[in-house]
Order: C-alpha cells, then structure tokens, then sequence
C-alpha cells in the first residue's frame, strides 16, 4: 500500500486481503481512511467532523468562530486542548508560530482566495492584533478574551493534526488497531498493513514524482510546504504559512518540512513551525523534541 503524501489518491498493492477505504471532504481537504476494519472509516470521520465543529472558522457556528465575532468565550475542553499546545509551541518558537494571525490571513486573501498583496502600512497596522500574548487565556475554565477588538484565532496550522488524533483515539477505543488516515498532508499510521509497515510517499513539490519513502507503524506524518496554497505576483510566490513576527508570507528558502512524529498534533505543530523559522533555526528546535524526523526541502534543491 503506497500513500502519496499530500495528495488524495491512495494505491492499493497486491495484497490478497481485504482494505476497506473511503473517503469524504473534512476540513477543507480530502480525507481517506483505510483499514481491515470494515467500520473504522465511520468511526473515524464522525471524530474529525465533531472536531471541524469546534475549530473552524470557516463555520459560523463552530467555537473558534464565536469567539472571533465576540471576542471572549467559554471554550470546551477539545478547543482548549488545542490552544494549550498552539501556545507551547508559541513559546517553544518565541512566537514563530502563532495561531493569532487570522487578521493577516484575511488582508491576504488566504480566507476568502481573493489574493491580495497589501499595502505596508496595512500589514504594520495588522500587526498590532498578531500575538498569543494579545488574548488572556484563563486555563482553569478555558475561557479566552481578546485584549483588542479584530483579533483572531485561525488554527489551520495545528488543527488537522488534533483532529486525526482525536479519531486514532475513537478507533483504539473500538478495538480497531490498524488503520491510515490520510488528510490532506496529515497522515497517522496506526498499527501495520498486515504485518507490514504502512508506505508512505513524499511528493516532489515542484514536480510528478516522489522524493522519499517512509515505512512505518504507529507515527504520524505532517508536510508543510508552500505548494498548498499559494499565489504569485510579479513571478514571486506568496504562500499561506504566515510569518506571524513580519506579516508577511515565510520566504526562508524552504519548500517543505516533513515531520515524523508520535502524534498528528505535534507533526502538524511541528512541521508548520519549522517552516516559519527556515532550515537552520527549525532544525535546532526538531533537537529539543524528542523521538521525531525531520525532512526538509529548499529552494537550492529545486
């Protein structure tokens, strides 16, 4: 079985055995789940929407959205979860990673794909509502209060991984112990493929192709890269992963950052971190985590 990383096609191998697969759109992406267990895919996409519900700001309803529009909300304990570690990592990246830039992401035009290239001065203003340290975070009651009005969280950068970790906990929970799900650049191994590791291929992202095979059992696996979502001006790229401290899109050099990890949370957090902080500086933060593999593709390889 070959999983092609960042893509949502899946190729079956030859194996005799069964695989049950199906796929829906979850999150703004393709999600594809694949197991010997014929309910693992319900199980697992009834999880990830619950958790869309919560995180979305492309749902009105959802809690991420209220607290935008009101500026101060009781959150559940899944939402407050999530930004418990969105600001550990904050702190791990002396604010390279910031879940606070949905105002930069709207003057973009990431929100709404109306691609924008702002005015210096409006990216400056912009910025005085960008930082985790510009909302009171109470973690006994996990209520959160803007300091200032048109603040916003946007947790594209970590969302999709808690809520692939939320579905290996629903599955395990069913005594379902060998599964893929795959998600847009997100992908959790559970268990094996029949007594073999789950293949996992990295695409080339600037051409057809793959650039590298990962094998493996029980990890997750995140690629960030500037390929997703991106537009260009003049011949110059801008991507959606936001440089929270220059409100500008990151140009460090760096095409993609592949994580390898325990949990999806972490590999998403991680992978969109490094990307933020360029080669030399994310993989000086890989070091202080302990148990993940780090692949990261630049410009200079392309």
């Amino acid at each position: 079985m070959l999983i092609f990383l960042l893509s949502v096609i899946i190729f079956s191998g030859c194996s005799q055995q069964n695989l049950y697969k199906d796929s829906r759109i979850i999150m703004g992406t393709f999600v594809e789940v694949t197991s010997p267990y014929k309910g693992a895919a319900n199980t697992a996409f009834q999880e990830i929407s619950r958790i869309e519900k919560l995180l979305s700001k492309y749902d009105p309803d959802s809690e991420i959205s209220r607290l935008n529009r009101s500026g101060e909300l009781a959150l559940s304990e899944d939402t407050g979860n999530v930004l418990k570690k969105a600001r550990e990592f904050w702190r791990l990246t002396a604010g390279s990673f910031d879940v606070t830039i949905g105002p930069l992401m709207d003057l973009w035009g990431f929100t709404t794909k109306n691609y924008r290239l702002p005015e210096d001065t409006q990216i400056k203003k912009t910025l005085e509502l960008v930082g985790f340290d510009k909302i009171i975070f109470n973690d006994e009651n996990n209520v959160v209060k803007y300091i200032f009005s048109g603040a916003e969280i946007d947790l594209g950068g970590i969302a999709k991984g808690y809520a692939i970790d939320r579905a290996v906990f629903k599955l395990k929970e069913k005594g379902i112990f060998s599964c893929l799900i795959n998600a847009g650049g997100q992908v959790y191994c559970l268990g094996d493929n029949f007594g073999k590791p789950w293949r996992v291929g990295i695409k080339n992202p600037r051409k057809p192709g793959i650039v590298d095979y990962l094998e493996l059992r029980d990890k997750a696996v995140s690629t960030s890269g500037d390929y997703e979502q991106y537009f260009i001006i003049n011949g110059r790229r801008f991507s959606h992963i936001m440089d929270p401290k220059t409100g500008y899109p990151v140009d460090r050099g760096v095409v993609a950052v592949t994580v390898v990890a325990d949990d999806s949370t972490l590999a998403d957090a991680l992978s969109t971190s490094i990307f933020v902080l360029g080669k030399e500086k994310g993989l000086e933060l890989a070091k202080k985590i302990p148990g993940v593999q780090v692949n990261i593709l630049s410009n200079e390889q392309y």
